[in-house]
């Protein structure tokens, strides 16, 4: 089937589907996953001017997307002293990560955030002609068909940048190859993360595609409230702890299970568990109760020992700080593990499951440096956390090898940004 048959099957599809639609978004709204009066974003509505000037638009789809795009956000805005921002996303929690994180840029109010359109036809272009953006920067894997035919239709200059595509998504791709070459073929740039994510795109069709880089490598160390940081430092003192990241359901128990192997071995042995989505904490707390677990979330602070639920959002820069001692979530519970580069940055003893199918290339390169340990089960992790916790000095230079394996790429977003530029600047230098 062509490329543009498939993609009027598709545009007819999902306006068949923009009832359906309008209703999953409040039943979305109504779990607490859109927001109370910005939904109408998510159907290209928007009441907000759009701003005098060039504008860029970055679509990044969650949160691991969103910390992938900031510093190139940053980048555009150092560069072009004029240029405004949009950066959508499609999650409240890449939403909430963005209002925190945009503020300190010091890009004022030329970077602002909305809620991107579903792949609706009718919803797509009222987006597109609300806000004219001048280019469009997809990154990762955000692949939409309409949004990116609407842009195309309107001649506005398309990136895909840190293009990711995994074996299972191009797989699922190949089911509608036309479709898919046309939408890549829409991009007059594509970098792709890495050289096993630019074969996948070039098989299913994109042009010349290159690898410049992993936005992920070139990310600054991630924030933390320094008196906070202080505060919870001088409470815990030397007492031992651990931290598990970024957790996904299943690991939360076997998270468990490790402290009650090692709390024997080491009294006030504190455990840190921070769920990937931070409304599972009650839940996570209620399923732990014979441990007395605490919240973060409800004000509550460290207990002398045990476990304490870190079920706030963006603090994972604190956490990493107060223990240097880290597991990687969702890489023995689920597949495809968490950012590893995050606790890297900020010195910290890494192990991860066998499952980092998402961050094959970064994980790669922190065994490579001796700086990420791989556990298979939780009988592992325990020993691995044990090693850790007896040698201090072995946790220290693990920490050292993952900071220097994490300090690549630092010019990436620069590069990257006056790319994008380019794509705009000939038709508009006067």
């Amino acid at each position: 089937m062509s490329g543009a048959v498939s993609a009027a099957l598709w545009r007819s599809g999902t306006s068949l589907a923009s009832p359906w639609l309008r209703l999953w978004l409040r039943r979305r709204l109504a779990r607490g996953k859109e927001w109370r009066g910005r939904l109408a974003e998510r159907r290209g509505v928007d009441p907000t001017p759009r701003p005098e000037g060039r504008l860029v638009w970055l679509h990044a789809a969650s949160v691991g997307e969103t910390v992938s795009a900031l510093p190139l956000v940053a980048a555009l805005g150092r560069q072009d002293p004029a240029l405004h921002l949009l950066v959508t996303t499609g999650t409240v929690t890449a939403a909430a990560l963005l209002q925190e994180r945009l503020s300190g840029l010091g890009l004022g109010i030329r970077a602002r955030h909305r809620f991107v359109p579903l792949d609706v036809p009718a919803w797509a272009r009222r987006f597109l002609a609300h806000w004219r953006p001048d280019a469009a920067v997809f990154v990762e894997s955000e692949l939409w068909p309409n949004l990116i035919g609407a842009a195309a239709a309107r001649d506005i200059p398309l990136a895909l940048l840190n293009g990711r595509l995994s074996a299972g998504s191009r797989a699922r791709w190949r089911l509608a190859p036309g479709l898919a070459r046309r939408m890549l073929r829409s991009f007059r740039l594509i970098a792709a993360r890495s050289e096993a994510d630019a074969e996948r795109l070039e098989a299913l069709g994109a042009a010349a595609v290159e690898t410049p880089g992993d936005l992920k490598l070139a990310a600054p160390p991630l924030p933390v409230d320094e008196a906070e940081r202080a505060r919870l430092a001088a409470l815990l003192g030397e007492r031992p702890r651990w931290l598990a990241a970024s957790t996904h359901a299943g690991e939360e128990a076997i998270a468990a299970s490790v402290h009650r192997k090692l709390a024997g071995e080491f009294p006030g042995l504190l455990t840190i568990m921070a769920p990937r989505h931070p409304e599972r904490g009650g839940e996570i707390a209620a399923s732990l109760a014979e441990l007395g677990p605490k919240r973060r979330a409800a004000g509550q602070d460290p207990p002398a020992g045990g476990v304490w639920v870190a079920d706030t959002l963006g603090e994972l820069g604190l956490l990493c700080r107060l223990a240097p001692v880290v597991f990687i979530g969702k890489s023995l519970a689920g597949r495809g593990g968490q950012n590893p580069l995050e606790p890297a940055r900020l010195g910290a003893a890494i192990a991860a499951g066998p499952h980092m199918e998402n961050f094959t290339a970064a994980a790669a390169r922190l065994e490579a440096a001796g700086a990420l340990a791989r556990v298979a089960d939780g009988d592992a992790l325990a020993s691995w956390v044990a090693g850790m916790l007896r040698d201090s000095a072995a946790a220290r230079a693990a920490g050292a090898a993952a900071l220097g394996a994490a300090a690549a790429n630092e010019d990436l977003p620069d590069r990257l940004a006056g790319r994008v530029l380019a794509l705009i600047a000939p038709a508009k230098t006067p």
